[in-house]
């Protein structure tokens, strides 16, 4: 199976300076050409209020006599409106419409004919000799009733001026915001940095840990970091705390198998080493029948120590029928009480929902059964229960057997704790039954049966309303 090869992104400064700064250039750029925008218009509303003052100033200094026209444009203003290249100015007076009077050009008429209402200026765009201009014209009446005429004005302003206002005003606008932006992506930077700094702590608090054992991991503390940063610092403590305990778990669980199959196996080989010096056949048959009384002795010990090492992990709580559970598990055991002359019998209720998981309750439910039918005795009664006590469910195995002393009672859920030297047993069913108990949240308890025998149960919350009694 191959690994998988790490991809190496952006590193997260990067990524944060590439979403904050990146929205900023844009704001910027877009900033920018409305500004355009709108300096553009504001200088074309200055030129053409400009050029309506100047077409109807030009108009006054044409004064119809008569017929005719009196022209009153002395050469001075003619050379106060030429005087600047740049800003070239350009006028035509012409009676009718089109026929050349007076002027410095022959300019452009309107690209519709349109009849204009008299004293009333028409603004347009117009091409002068290949160069953009602004234009602005202005028709006026005059001459007899009987033979009237009509004399256009034309005032045209080259459109340069223009631009040049236009660039200089963006340019003192953007200028001061550019600045400020540079000013605000080196505080965004320096943020950005002084943010991660919990992050680079955090690195160098595991990377510290490389040289340790990963039973003495110690949790990381980020008392001065912020509110996100303490929560990937508490789950990487939850996942040391996980890894802890599960070392912790198959330790234990290496010493406990280590300790207890010490012993059988000393005496199995023991055993089988008499059993291959006898040439008495009954004499080899009772060293035979030793072997395999040890034999299951061990199967049984692996089995509950694999069990209890089982339990120690999380359980996924889902909604069960306790009640029929307690009972399948009942009528399994039967055969065995009848073969064991011990009566075996259920009281309860017939359903009862609550949150648990199936596998480790039938688990407990066994290993309480099994003790009570290999200690009775014979003629007495185990009786399993299920019924709710004090908000809790109580799962009970009672018998009327020889029971226990006061003094043996708080030892019953201890590991490898035994009050018989009766074989069978390994002193890992009652333990495994209060690690069940446990990991539902609930507890395991004993008590002495009157007027003699024990009883043994398991208390488990009830956590929900789903906790029916049918």
């Amino acid at each position: 199976m191959t690994t998988p090869t790490l991809r190496r992104g952006l590193s997260l400064k990067r990524q944060l300076l590439l979403w904050l700064l990146l929205p900023q250039l844009v704001l910027f750029l877009v900033g920018g050409a409305l500004a355009y925008r709108i300096a553009l218009n504001y200088a074309e509303k200055a030129i053409d209020q400009s050029l309506t003052q100047s077409v109807r100033s030009l108009a006054r200094q044409v004064k119809p006599i008569g017929s005719g026209l009196l022209i009153d444009f002395p050469r001075a203003a003619q050379d106060i409106i030429e005087q600047d290249p740049d800003d070239r100015v350009s006028y035509m007076v012409s009676s009718p419409p089109g026929s050349f009077l007076l002027g410095n050009g022959k300019l452009p008429a309107p690209a519709e004919q349109l009849q204009l209402p008299t004293r009333e200026a028409l603004l347009y765009n117009a091409q002068v000799e290949g160069k953009p201009m602004r234009v602005a014209l202005l028709e006026l009446d005059y001459g007899d009733t009987g033979a009237p005429q009509r004399m256009r004005v034309q005032v045209a302003k080259s459109l340069a001026v223009q631009k040049r206002l236009t660039t200089e005003l963006v340019a003192d606008m953007l200028v001061p915001l550019l600045l400020l932006g540079m000013v605000l992506s080196v505080l965004v930077y320096g943020g950005i940095s002084r943010g991660l700094q919990p992050l680079a702590r955090l690195q160098m608090q595991l990377g510290d840990r490389r040289d340790q054992v990963l039973s003495d991991l110690s949790p990381i503390e980020m008392d001065q970091a912020p509110q996100e940063v303490h929560a990937l610092a508490g789950a990487v403590n939850h996942l040391l705390t996980a890894v802890r305990r599960s070392l912790g778990q198959e330790k234990r669980f290496l010493n406990d198998a280590a300790h207890q199959l010490r012993t059988p196996l000393a005496g199995l080989i023991s055993q089988t080493e008499l059993a291959l010096a006898e040439n008495d056949p009954q004499a080899l048959r009772a060293r035979l029948l030793k072997v395999l009384s040890g034999a299951q002795r061990s199967a049984h010990l692996v089995q509950q120590l694999l069990s209890l090492a089982r339990n120690e992990v999380e359980v996924h709580l889902q909604p069960l029928d306790v009640a029929s559970l307690a009972r399948e598990v009942a009528r399994d055991w039967t055969p065995r009480a009848l073969k064991a002359g011990i009566d075996l019998g259920y009281e309860g209720v017939d359903h009862l929902i609550l949150e648990g998981e199936a596998f480790l309750l039938r688990e407990a439910l066994n290993n309480l059964i099994d003790n009570a039918l290999m200690y009775a005795g014979t003629g007495s009664e185990v009786t399993l229960s299920v019924q709710v006590q004090a908000g809790q469910v109580v799962l009970e195995v009672a018998d009327n057997g020889p029971g226990l002393s006061e003094q043996d009672l708080p030892h019953v859920f201890e590991r490898f704790w035994r009050a018989s030297d009766m074989p069978g047993g390994c002193g890992l069913g009652l333990a495994i039954v209060a690690e069940i108990a446990q990991r539902h949240g609930g507890h395991a308890q004993v008590l002495a049966a009157q007027p003699r025998g024990l009883r043994v149960q398991l208390c488990l919350p009830a956590r929900s309303a789903e906790n029916v009694v049918l």
